[in-house]
């Protein structure tokens, strides 16, 4: 079919063949295979469903061979690649069934790209087809689209990477044109209404494609497997048996609604698990005492805190009334502080309830930025965000394996929220880091570091144009009621966790007091209406606002001065021509002036010679040391330099580091020289005047023109001899 302007192709039948259902969907040039996979199996003792989606790059697709040296197989996924898996997944996991306890793996594999045509799009579709066609229940399809904005304010349908790049919008949509079901964006300051519009447009291009996946189905399609009863199985005991003891647990839960749940404001997580862990304690008593199997035990409890949510959902709905006592549009308590770090270039902490973050920059000279070599990526990247969390985050111990996906998510989102405020290259040439260390997390801890980020870029004197804060917001609804449709809802500005519960979503919004910078959600439903999507962006405006009221108090705007500790960079412009004088053969000049003075020398090939030093005399003895080799000598100029060779008639004096001139053996003295060596050694340090530079670039240099003139001084006068036998013609001899 035609689609936004270019061909879009699904093939089936031909790859892939035994896994439960495959395609390849190609629009453009890119190529993506989509594969899904259902295991026989189901597994025990795991309270929810387990879906893996993985998106393959590889680096044959753009033309590429690995830049190391060493390795050339493509090895652990690129962030681009774990950001791309993360979309198709928040977007196609909301249609399944809960209650589903086998493995379920989505591979999308990158055959294929042209570098305009988005991937992950492309990816999205594909997988949504492959679930619509497979045996594997499953509440699709949906489509999906990117969509751009011009500069006349005109949408674009599945913009191209050039359009996204001078475009002041990119933003990924996945539902129907009914319903939102993902949400990705990245925008610079564009105001919400804008925003709601360019949604609804984006998903109202998704018509087209929602009705072709249906006719492959149609087509092509397998029937439905049932959805099991119970939300998972235990061995050797029949389901009845564990029903029977659910109904006991929900039945002591419901129960104890206003006694255990609701009987005080639960401010704090530590107060929620004291609560939850009472409950699962008494629940255990009752099916103990009632002989039930530890198997059937462990299948219940696991199942308390879905149980409890259930019941926050509902108060909710019915009373407004939220755990901690906050009303539906409340913040919870904020705090926040800066400078906390003695070195650093840059800290601030950002707090909100038991979400807290502490936010660090470091500046680097312009080398120090990324390099880029992903499959769809080239290039270097100025600005890093790095989220970190660990188990204490969460009031737990575990094992510390690095970051993982969840983890890159966090960090890209608040990095997309902060790239459209950053000052511009020229002004600013430092490579920029930002780590954000999560110290609690307990409801949006992307949105809390996109704060600290904020606050920490302010205080290490970052000129950025402006704050930025973000906002989690989330949804109380009776979707889990109603097969993942929505007929009652509450919106929860500032969602923590136990309110994050079925029938929910979490929509993060970042953005300055003008407009949107990024933007990411997803559901617990079938999709959103639009006029929740309304509601939720317009609540989310009035808590962002809130939030950098409180964050001004603490820094208004940037620092006029980077910290002490933080290094600086001098610019200074070279003839382009002259850049490899700079480098010298091999690097040889280059590394002889960072060595010396232990300055970092970035150069561009506009000219651009890029000094950084935390030591302002090493980047002034640095910057001379490049100037004396870039410099243009000059008739009338004055110099000291050192006596590199002599011969007969001159001696020859170095000047600067990659240019000598002569002395003529008449320029030495007022008095008559016989010959150099007379009067100089090598190695001799001498001042010399520049007398004048001839047509083929030698430079004649004089030192008697700075030398006082002797008293009663006679220029030698000089005579026509005639022709002399050493010329070719009439010439003078000098006189004695």
């Amino acid at each position: 079919m035609e689609w936004g302007g270019r061909k879009l192709v699904v093939e089936t039948g031909r790859l892939a063949l035994l896994a439960h259902s495959s395609c390849t969907v190609r629009y453009g040039d890119t190529v993506i295979l989509a594969t899904v996979v259902k295991s026989k199996n189901i597994r025990a003792g795991i309270d929810y469903f387990p879906l893996m989606v993985d998106f393959e790059e590889k680096l044959y697709a753009a033309g590429k061979i690995k830049g190391s040296r060493f390795i050339k197989r493509e090895g652990r996924p690129s962030d681009e690649a774990i950001l791309s898996g993360r979309l198709v997944d928040r977007a196609i996991r909301p249609l399944f069934d809960e209650r589903v306890r086998n493995d379920v793996q989505v591979v999308l594999t990158a055959l294929s790209v042209d570098g305009e045509n988005d991937a992950a799009v492309a990816a999205l579709l594909a997988a949504s087809i492959v679930l619509a066609t497979s045996p594997i229940p499953w509440a699709g399809p949906i489509g999906a689209a990117r969509v751009g904005m011009d500069e006349a304010g005109n949408f674009i349908l599945n913009a191209t990477m050039p359009q996204l790049e001078s475009g002041n919008l990119d933003l990924v949509v996945a539902g129907t044109p009914d319903k939102l079901v993902m949400v990705e964006a990245g925008a610079k300051e564009v105001p919400e209404a804008v925003l709601l519009k360019a949604m609804q447009w984006g998903c109202g291009q998704l018509k087209p494609i929602i009705s072709f996946i249906e006719k492959i189905q149609a087509e092509i399609g397998r029937t439905k497997e049932a959805i099991p009863a119970l939300a998972d199985d235990v061995a050797g005991v029949e389901d009845k048996i564990e029903e029977e003891a659910r109904e006991l647990a929900k039945d002591y839960v419901a129960k104890n609604v206003d006694a255990i749940i609701f009987d005080a404001p639960k401010i704090s997580r530590q107060e929620r698990n004291i609560m939850l862990d009472k409950i699962t304690e008494e629940v255990k008593k009752i099916l103990v005492e009632k002989d039930y199997e530890e198997a059937v035990q462990t299948s219940v409890l696991k199942n308390i805190k879905i149980y409890v949510e259930e019941h926050i959902t509902a108060r909710i709905l019915k009373k407004e009334q939220r755990l901690d006592g906050r009303k539906l549009t409340e913040i919870r308590k904020l705090q926040t502080e800066i400078d906390l770090l003695p070195r650093v270039h840059g800290s601030a902490m950002f707090m909100r309830g038991d979400t807290q973050v502490l936010s660090v920059v470091t500046l680097g000279a312009p080398g120090d930025v990324q390099t880029l070599d992903s499959m769809e990526e080239d290039g270097t990247k100025r600005y890093m965000h790095h989220y970190n969390d660990a188990p204490f985050t969460y009031g737990e111990a575990g094992p510390m394996r690095g970051p993982g996906r969840r983890a890159i998510g966090h960090g890209a989102l608040a990095e997309r929220a902060l790239e459209p405020v950053l000052p511009s290259e020229a002004d600013f040439p430092y490579a920029i880091r930002v780590v954000s260390e999560v110290m609690g997390s307990n409801g949006s801890s992307s949105m809390a570091s996109t704060c600290g980020s904020s606050l920490s870029l302010m205080a290490a004197g970052v000129p950025i144009k402006k704050a930025v804060a973000g906002i989690a917001m989330g949804l109380a609804s009776d979707a889990a009621e109603n097969d993942g449709e929505i007929k009652k809802y509450k919106i929860l500005t500032d969602l923590q966790d136990v309110e994050d519960g079925p029938g929910g979503m979490d929509f993060k919004i970042a953005g300055t007091i003008d407009g949107v910078t990024a933007v990411q959600m997803d559901t617990k439903t079938h999709g959103l209406t639009w006029e929740i999507v309304e509601q939720t962006i317009k609540q989310a405006r009035e808590a962002r606002l809130q939030v950098l009221a409180v964050m001004g108090k603490s820094i208004a705007a940037p620092k006029p001065e980077l910290s002490p500790y933080a290094p600086r960079i001098e610019t200074i412009m070279i003839d382009p021509e002259k850049i490899g004088d700079v480098i010298g053969p091999g690097g040889k000049t280059i590394k002889k002036i960072t060595t010396l003075t232990g300055v970092t020398i970035d150069i561009e090939q506009d000219g651009r010679v890029m000094i950084t030093s935390v030591d302002m005399d090493a980047m002034e003895k640095a910057k001379q040391m490049v100037l004396e080799l870039t410099k243009e000598v000059e008739a009338g100029e004055t110099y000291e330099g050192k006596v590199v060779r002599m011969e007969d008639f001159g001696a020859f004096v170095q000047i600067l580091p990659n240019k000598d001139g002569l002395v003529h053996v008449s320029e030495l003295r007022w008095e008559r020289v016989g010959r150099p060596s007379d009067v100089l050694k090598l190695g001799d340090t001498v001042k010399v005047l520049v007398k004048e530079i001839d047509n083929l670039g030698r430079v004649n240099l004089s030192m008697k023109a700075l030398m006082p003139k002797p008293e009663g001084y006679q220029p030698p006068v000089f005579a026509d001899r005639g022709p002399s036998p050493h010329r070719g013609g009439g010439g003078f001899r000098r006189r004695n």
